[in-house]
């Protein structure tokens, strides 16, 4: 057993990689002076049904077709983000990922997605969004938990107001808020 640990020790102190170091902010270029609060504002369209649907329900659990906010159903999307409420604006990006009804005694959803951005200086660049919708608020917030691109090291947060919903598509207003470099 001891030759055992010895070998491993040994073995381990061969290799060049490393779990952890610590690093200070300007070692990768950056400063506090080089922070930006930026402020996002587009329209999201979670198209439900229909020939372009967006949003597709992919798991349920048996208890889903009767509770009254469908808990226990998962949603997968890929929905437009453009300029306007208008759904035929300038598209700017993607909604990219899932929500999942997470309450049963109101529509609460958890909110699991990334705006990725398609347009100007943020094309490429994404943001990720991992909170509680309540569905039924005028205004919700979300954490922004991290970004890719120009939003590497973001943080901030996400407000969304329903502009309008019918059985096809809700459209939702964000307001995104970001600390960046």
């Amino acid at each position: 057993m001891i030759l055992t640990v010895a070998v491993a020790v040994t073995t381990s102190a061969k290799h060049d990689s490393f779990f952890h170091e610590l690093l200070f902010p300007t070692e990768l270029g950056i400063s506090q002076q080089d922070e930006k609060l930026t402020h996002l504002h587009f329209f999201f369209h979670d198209i439900v049904s229909g020939t372009n649907q967006t949003a597709v329900r992919v798991a349920a659990a048996p208890s889903s077709e009767t509770s009254p906010t469908g808990f226990g159903s998962v949603v997968m999307m890929d929905d437009p983000l453009t300029e306007t409420a208008d759904r035929s604006s300038k598209i700017v990006g993607r909604a990219q990922g899932m929500y999942g009804s997470a309450s049963q005694s109101e529509l609460g959803l958890l909110m699991v997605m990334s705006f990725a951005f398609t347009e100007g200086e943020y094309n490429g660049s994404s943001l990720s969004v991992l909170g509680r919708n309540t569905v039924e608020s005028a205004v919700r917030e979300m954490p922004i938990v991290g970004g890719s691109g120009v939003f590497r090291f973001c943080r901030g947060y996400a407000q969304a107001k329903t502009h309008s919903i019918d059985e096809m598509e809700a459209v939702v207003e964000y307001d995104v808020y970001v600390f960046h470099y």
